[in-house]
């Protein structure tokens, strides 16, 4: 199948998708499987085409996944007229940060000029993209107005946060709760039967920016527990504790307590990145800070520094250094069991230990070639036994599935285990 960007004649479709990456694919594929007449809009050339001879580019969905939407009436365009001829069309760009902290708004903006342009009367538009309260409203609305477009009468708009989780076996798109706010009630209406069409349960909440507010509430909820693991990782160690021995002696509670783990610092798009959009938004619309944020991004940011420092002394007490020590860090994407390296500990940790001068190596069943930056490319080592056996200390940062065997393995050397995976082993210590 070709690109058909240079249809003229595009289909009518009940949604368009903008952005075919890892949010916006799996829901166009849930809209497939739903029955809706589905196009994917992208600017990439590489992921048009690919997705139109079936070749899936995200951990979750395989290349017999996008063939089969193929077969099902799916196709991917860089032709915005697609938008012309869509009952529905959900935004779901990147919204990173900016180099001063603040959110990165140009690929929403971007996003949402062309659909604006695009789109014919009552058309639902929704907006998927992470973002600070305020976005729907403050910087949709106008551009669909200034079409003459009356939001909740001639087109509607709503914010939808997206809550897929990568490589999650049990909570895909479709029995995951969608949280649904619309500019007005009618706009809130359309974007929950719209919705229903395609996962299980919708929650209507009272408007965008409490639809906003939700998603950063949900990651910076995460993002400070995680912190406060990791500050008494750190402090427990000092007072002879183990701490995962504690936290899982704690979760035993069948109520009032939920677990987390520390680790070598936090990765992905979500927790690293959301919640400073509101920490950003509190700053410049309040004038006051988010202290439990900031304090959250501190100590988490600092975490690789402190593995750092765990490597140094495991290291010294075999009298060897950083500097000409073969160190083997074992996974490199920021979860387990997925290939997404975005946002991932490992690279920060990895730059601290190639700038002390150690030998650096690195395995991840899920990583062919690992980037320190522009100079500095390192390649998967072919056997782990052979690498574990040439390591003067190994550094198990993702606990993926094929790493199942280590807890067997007879390591000849030391292990340290980030994540509480090997403890209790011989040559092996914890955070």
């Amino acid at each position: 199948m070709t690109d058909t960007t240079s249809n003229t004649a595009l289909p009518t479709v009940d949604l368009v998708v903008v952005g075919q990456g890892y949010v916006g694919l799996p829901l166009a594929q849930e809209a497939v499987k739903a029955g809706l007449r589905t196009a994917g809009f992208d600017l990439s050339p590489r992921v048009v085409d690919g997705l139109n001879n079936g070749v899936s580019h995200i951990d979750d969905l395989g290349d017999e996944d996008v063939r089969w939407m193929n077969d099902s009436g799916y196709f991917a365009t860089s032709d915005p007229d697609v938008m012309a001829n869509a009952t529905a069309v959900v935004i779901c760009v990147p919204t990173p940060l900016s180099k001063d902290g603040a959110p990165e708004m140009s690929y929403v903006i971007s996003a949402a000029s062309t659909v604006a342009d695009k789109v014919a009367p009552g058309t639902l538009v929704s907006l998927e993209s992470t973002t600070y309260p305020g976005t729907t409203d403050d910087l949709l609305r106008p551009l669909l107005e200034k079409r003459g477009l009356t939001v909740g009468v001639d087109v509607f708009l709503a914010f939808s946060p997206e809550r897929i989780n990568p490589g999650d076996p049990v909570y895909g798109f479709r029995n995951t709760p969608k949280v649904v706010g619309g500019a007005t009630e009618a706009c809130t209406e359309r974007a929950r039967h719209f919705y229903e069409r395609i996962v299980d349960t919708v929650v209507p909440v009272s408007g965008t920016r409490s639809a906003e507010m939700a998603k950063l509430l949900e990651n910076t909820y995460r993002h400070v527990n995680i912190a406060l693991v990791n500050e008494l990782a750190r402090c427990s160690r000092g007072l002879g504790v183990d701490i995962f021995e504690v936290i899982d002696a704690a979760k035993t509670k069948p109520f009032g307590f939920q677990a987390f783990y520390p680790g070598p610092g936090v990765g992905g798009h979500c927790i690293p990145i959301d919640p400073n959009y509101l920490s950003y938004t509190i700053r410049t619309e309040l004038g006051q800070p988010f202290r439990f944020v900031e304090l959250a991004q501190e100590i988490n940011n600092s975490m690789p520094g402190y593995v750092r420092t765990r490597i140094a002394e495991t290291l010294n007490d075999e009298s060897k250094s950083i500097r000409g020590s073969k160190i083997l860090l074992l996974g490199v994407t920021y979860k387990a069991n997925i290939a997404d390296q975005r946002e991932s500990p490992a690279l920060p940790l990895g730059q601290l230990l190639h700038d002390a001068g150690a030998d650096l190596r690195f395995h991840d069943p899920k990583v062919d070639e690992w980037s320190l930056g522009s100079d500095v490319a390192l390649q998967c080592e072919d056997d782990l036994q052979t690498a574990l056996d040439e390591a003067d200390i190994a550094v198990l940062l993702q606990p993926h599935e094929a790493y199942s065997t280590l807890v067997e393995t007879e390591s000849p050397c030391t292990i340290l285990d980030t994540r509480g995976y090997l403890r209790g082993r011989d040559q092996v210590v914890t955070l």
